[in-house]
């Protein structure tokens, strides 16, 4: 019996397609059925006028067209023995806009059926979105309960719900929001996956930025990384690490955030909120490191020169602009960032294989992507460390 819960709104789906969810099979991983489906709802994005205002929209289009699904699907060729899980029950966070879609639509990949609990947040992005899954499911009727999206509060009533439903939950969340979500017991043979608080830091060769041309676009890059999520995505660095002598470090560094600021005062806008949020989180460090504010012509830019690297400084990031600097003479010398909640490492200038090497040189209980400055946000199938496809699915063995 489906149980009623007044609290619950569908922005997709409905209380009749709940119901039908039970029945639902599960799929092989990159079904016909989902492949097709996401083809078209990544021609509807992208042909869309006003989805272009929304840069993470447009983005998560050209991630599931049809080109870039045959490369994903090259992976798990050989594993034609997956099925989904049955449901999946998704936990979006609060602040950031499409992550909810990506999340959706791996387990789909996966063979999945889903429920999303979409952002408590206010995006218009999601509204859009909504509106695209419902117009391309139009064409797939037969797919209808593989998607109910759903806004509800902090009920701890519906979240045991919606988790004696699924087969695998999985939690977009900081470290309270899991602890919370997890007092909710699981049926015994389903799966969850966490995405717990992390921090990410970029690196940059001051050598290779000075003698660069196009330092405009590189401050797009790190606009793009940065200001686009206000530094709320777990993928946002707030650490930047200047790799090279004193003289030249100073010297991008006049450069490279010069530039940046050009951006950043045409097209961002600081709330009252955010700026008293950066100036306690500046006030915190003052007392608990050794650290001391770099002048800027005003707030968009928060810059605080540290002159050492201790796993504590994770603790004091903050959004909006607020960034933590360094200036390294090697690359060892990150490896205090490189904790079990280092998330991103991006880079500028410096050799990836040669990054690459060194964190695996250094066995870090974190650092789980490593990504070109302006490819952050990038989402993969496997992500945190964690192979979705695989993590979402199951394999029927044979002897």
């Amino acid at each position: 019996m489906q149980q009623h819960f007044d609290s619950v709104t569908y922005a997709l789906g409905s209380a009749e397609i709940e119901m039908q969810m039970a029945d639902v099979r599960p799929l092989p991983i990159f079904s016909e059925e989902a492949v097709a489906f996401l083809t078209a709802f990544s021609a509807r994005i992208l042909s869309g006028a006003e989805v272009k205002a929304y840069p993470d929209v447009v983005t998560l289009g050209f991630w599931c067209r049809s080109a870039a699904l045959r490369q994903m699907q090259k992976i798990y060729d050989a594993e034609r023995n997956r099925l989904g899980r049955g449901i999946v029950f998704h936990m979006a966070p609060s602040n950031v806009a499409v992550n909810f879609a990506y999340s959706c639509l791996a387990a789909f990949l996966a063979g999945n059926a889903s429920v999303v609990r979409l952002p408590s947040k206010d995006f218009p992005q999601v509204d859009v979105l909504c509106r695209i899954f419902a117009e391309t499911l139009a064409e797939f009727p037969a797919l209808f309960p593989y998607f109910l999206f759903v806004r509800y509060g902090h009920v701890q009533e519906v979240n045991e719900h919606y988790s004696r439903m699924c087969q695998t939950r999985v939690i977009w969340g900081g470290d309270a929001t899991i602890d919370a979500i997890r007092r909710t017991v699981l049926p015994p043979r389903a799966n969850e996956i966490t995405f717990a608080d992390r921090h990410s830091l970029s690196v940059i060769d001051t050598s290779v930025y000075l003698a660069a041309g196009d330092k405009e676009r590189i401050a797009q890059d790190f606009y793009n990384d940065t200001y686009l999520s206000d530094q709320n995505a777990c993928t946002a660095p707030c650490f930047v690490v200047w790799l090279g002598t004193a003289e030249k470090v100073k010297a991008a560094q006049e450069v490279f955030w010069s530039t940046l600021y050009t951006l950043v005062k045409d097209r961002y806008t600081l709330q009252g909120v955010q700026a008293v949020d950066k100036l306690t989180q500046l006030y915190r460090l003052g007392v608990h490191a050794a650290a001391r504010q770099v002048p800027m012509a005003d707030n968009l830019i928060t810059r605080i020169r540290v002159a050492e690297l201790t796993e504590e400084l994770a603790a004091y990031k903050a959004g909006s602009g607020f960034f933590i600097e360094y200036r390294a003479q090697e690359l060892a010398e990150i490896r205090p960032l490189c904790g079990i909640s280092c998330q991103t490492l991006s880079y500028y200038g410096v050799q990836r294989d040669a990054l690459l090497q060194e964190i695996l040189s250094m066995r870090p209980a974190g650092v789980d992507r490593i990504v070109p400055m302006g490819r952050t946000m990038d989402f993969a199938l496997i992500w945190d460390g964690v192979d979705l496809i695989r993590t979402m699915s199951r394999v029927i063995s044979t002897i």
